[in-house]
């Protein structure tokens, strides 16, 4: 008869693995109902912890967290890497990174799968993965921590931990920017929809079209993706309009490149003839002529803090760590807008 294992006493007490190490680590954070019941699973098996194993387990030291993207944006994912590996350091943590599809199905799995496998104390999750709901709730059955980077305009407060950023009013500051220049065609066009930034974003314009008496022309609105390509495609979709925008709002800054390449195969002067923005301040956004106007996101920033509250948790520290923060990204003037040229 072979010697019970800790997946012995999962089975038997109907509870992940993940609880029945909290439970022989003496972790804070079992419930007394669910302690008690694993104890019993390991006293009436007759379960004893591999001391050695157990040792390395409870030591942070041993500690990984993993950080899962899909993000096509590889500025976005350097800056995000960097930060959240600033905080490993400064913690003693390992990171993982782990790229992913997240329209693939059974992602979730893969991602329980991946933190037994790996003995990950816990994931970040960036967009759009941090805003699946199926996914999300996988992940809390299966006894996963994690923290979630996610667009909103306040903490959602739904006890599940994240780090949360403002696109709306970010994108509402850019629009009122370029009204205020005299634009009253204004064009946008959308990153991917299942990322939640897109809409957020895009309601953030809407509304300040809206607030400024100015009507929602659907015409100057076209679905897309965050690529130079899209950018590039769909301005030339809203520089062939009979009455065309003198002012083109991108989603991001690849977008807002691409935007600024049509311009210039169409002939256009920047910013007179049209005016161009972009949003998350990537390299795009500075190297391009003229530079772009945009909104900074400090995505490194975002990273680090994520993983100190995911850290924190993991430890559980009782300090303002532990609270849900919040990044507004900030507007930036640069030479790509202007007044619109009066003919």
């Amino acid at each position: 008869m072979h010697s019970p294992t800790i997946k012995d006493v999962a089975k038997h007490a109907g509870v992940s693995l993940k609880t029945v190490s909290r439970v022989i680590n003496h972790e804070a954070a079992v419930r007394p109902e669910t302690r008690e019941k694993v104890e019993r699973a390991i006293e009436q098996l007759g379960y004893h912890p591999d001391p050695s194993a157990r040792s390395l387990r409870s030591s942070s030291h041993a500690y990984a967290i993993g950080l899962v993207y899909d993000n096509p944006n590889a500025h976005y994912v350097i800056d995000m890497q960097n930060g959240v590996l600033s905080a490993c350091r400064e913690r003693g943590f390992g990171l993982q990174i782990y790229p992913c599809d997240s329209t693939a199905p059974g992602l979730a799995e893969e991602l329980v799968s991946l933190v037994q496998r790996a003995r990950l104390a816990g994931l970040i999750l960036a967009p759009p993965m941090s805003e699946q709901s199926a996914l999300l709730a996988t992940l809390k059955a299966n006894d996963v921590d994690f923290v979630r980077i996610i667009a909103s305009r306040e903490d959602p407060r739904d006890g599940m931990p994240c780090v949360y950023v403002d696109d709306h009013d970010a994108a509402y500051a850019i629009t009122e920017h370029l009204i205020q220049l005299g634009h009253t065609r204004i064009g946008f066009l959308w990153g991917e929809p299942h990322h939640r930034s897109s809409p957020e974003r895009y309601q953030g314009y809407a509304d300040a079209l809206k607030d400024y008496g100015i009507a929602l022309n659907r015409k100057m609105i076209l679905p897309g993706r965050y690529a130079f390509d899209d950018g590039f495609r769909g301005a030339r979709k809203l520089l062939a309009l009979k009455e065309p925008p003198t002012a083109i709002f991108g989603c991001n800054d690849e977008i807002a490149a691409g935007v600024l390449a049509a311009a210039r195969s169409a002939g256009l002067d920047v910013p007179w003839d049209l005016s161009i923005a972009g949003f998350e301040d990537s390299p795009f956004s500075k190297q391009a002529w003229p530079a772009l106007t945009t909104a900074r996101q400090s995505t490194s920033e975002i990273g680090r803090h994520a993983a100190l509250r995911l850290i924190s948790g993991l430890q559980h520290e009782n300090s303002n760590e532990l609270a849900n923060e919040g990044f507004m990204p900030e507007l930036v003037v640069r030479g790509s807008t202007a007044p619109p040229r009066q003919t």
